[in-house]
């Protein structure tokens, strides 16, 4: 009776539909052709190796993202307005300098060009229309890299070996008082307000170029007869811009720019900055290497305090790398001990962690002591009893007796009426 009278509830059960779940293809890079894609014959297409590759190592290659380097198109340089301007000699060797490829062939008549412009009928008010075809004719000079890969005195002496470069050479060879040898500045001058980089370009020609030994300081005479006419800000500009083209010049100009100029950079806290600011944990180092075999200075007493006080704006990687070269030198740790009226607790910790580890190697003086115990109390301001901590467990007889003294002092002292 309950089948006739419910027959749906009496029947068979019907067999489960089985619902199929694609899994998720991941998307190899190695395995992933698009099928429209023409330029591949699938039937061609064999992954056998790499499979088999794949299962022995037991691992997947990595694909590592190397970024493609947009070559640059060299147009055709016109300098058909300048050719105009310039006397038929000297525009003739122009032309000779625009068409010629063979870098020795340039040299040649580069040279002579120098020759001609050092002749004593030379109109001097073609330097600026000269400068602006030598600019325009070596943009290639002043793209990529100048530091050889690899720095040998072979690799160097090539590298100085540019057509542009003579204007160097032949300055180098000269004495200040010859005549040509202001003529040659003033083309300089005339190609640095076209082409700023030619500042720091004459300042690795004389670094790098045995035919420039000893001459690093005709680069003051260089900076002298430019607009700026000023040492400080001329050397400042340039390495700004050789710190914005090529890290790896500027470090290796550091030394000798440091050795030469002192008064320009010993006391200059925004030249440190554009050095600390660029340099990676190598470079650091090999700074500090040739600090302490003698090759660099970078600070010195009379101003090293007020240099490390301005570094506390600055980033904390640069704020380490100058402590780090601070310390490569032999200044007494009393020199800088006054910076601590400067730090603070939260605002400061790069600065008072050097400071710490510093002063924990030092016998306490009465004046470290006096400065570790006026600096302002705060109950997360673990820097006094740190510090006097361990100098009381290390030189706890040497510690009572300046603290003792600075209480007689500071006891003796009139005390003004309240």
């Amino acid at each position: 009776m309950l089948r006739e009278k419910f027959p749906e509830f009496c029947s068979s059960p019907s067999p489960p539909i089985e619902v199929k779940i694609e899994e998720p293809v991941p998307m190899e890079m190695e395995n992933h052709l698009e099928k429209d894609d023409g330029c591949y014959d699938n039937a061609e297409a064999a992954f056998s190796d790499d499979e088999e590759e794949l299962s022995s190592k037991g691992k997947k290659r990595e694909f590592r993202f190397h970024p493609i380097k947009e070559s640059i198109v060299e147009e055709p340089v016109d300098i058909t307005p300048f050719l105009e301007q310039l006397d038929e000699s000297l525009k003739d060797k122009v032309l000779q300098l625009q068409k010629g490829s063979d870098t020795e062939a340039q040299c040649e008549v580069m040279q002579e060009i120098v020759d001609q412009v050092l002749e004593e009928d030379f109109d001097s008010e073609q330097l600026s229309v000269l400068a602006s075809c030598l600019q325009e004719l070596f943009k290639a000079h002043f793209r990529g890299e100048v530091l050889p890969e690899e720095i040998t005195e072979e690799s160097l002496e090539e590298s100085v070996g540019k057509p542009l470069y003579l204007i160097f050479r032949n300055l180098c060879q000269m004495q200040e008082d010859n005549s040509g040898f202001s003529l040659l500045l003033d083309l300089l001058s005339e190609l640095y307000q076209k082409q700023p980089k030619i500042g720091y370009h004459l300042l690795y020609y004389l670094r790098a170029s045995k035919a420039a030994l000893g001459r690093m300081g005709l680069y003051e005479s260089f900076a002298q007869a430019t607009q700026l006419g000023e040492l400080h800000t001329c050397l400042m500009m340039d390495m700004k811009a050789c710190q914005e083209d090529d890290v790896r010049l500027l470090c290796f100009l550091t030394p000798s720019i440091y050795t030469e100029f002192p008064d320009e950079t010993l006391r200059s806290g925004e030249l440190l900055n554009m050095i600390v600011a660029v340099i990676d944990s190598f470079q650091l180092q090999e700074l500090v290497c040739h600090v302490m075999m003698g090759n660099l200075v970078m600070f010195r007493k009379d101003s090293v305090l007020n240099i490390l006080i301005q570094s506390l704006d600055w980033e904390t990687f640069e704020q380490y790398c100058t402590w780090q070269l601070f310390l490569a030198h032999n200044i007494p740790l009393e020199t800088i001990i006054p910076i601590l009226q400067h730090l603070k607790y939260k605002e400061h910790p790069e600065a008072l962690s050097c400071l710490l580890l510093q002063l924990r190697r030092e016998k306490p003086s009465e004046e470290m002591v006096k400065m570790v115990l006026s600096r302002p109390c705060h109950p997360e301001d673990q820097f006094t009893t740190s510090i006097l901590r361990h100098w009381g467990l290390r030189h706890d007889d040497l510690l009572g007796e300046h603290i003792k003294a600075l209480l007689i002092k500071n006891n003796s002292l009139p005390r003004k009426r309240q």
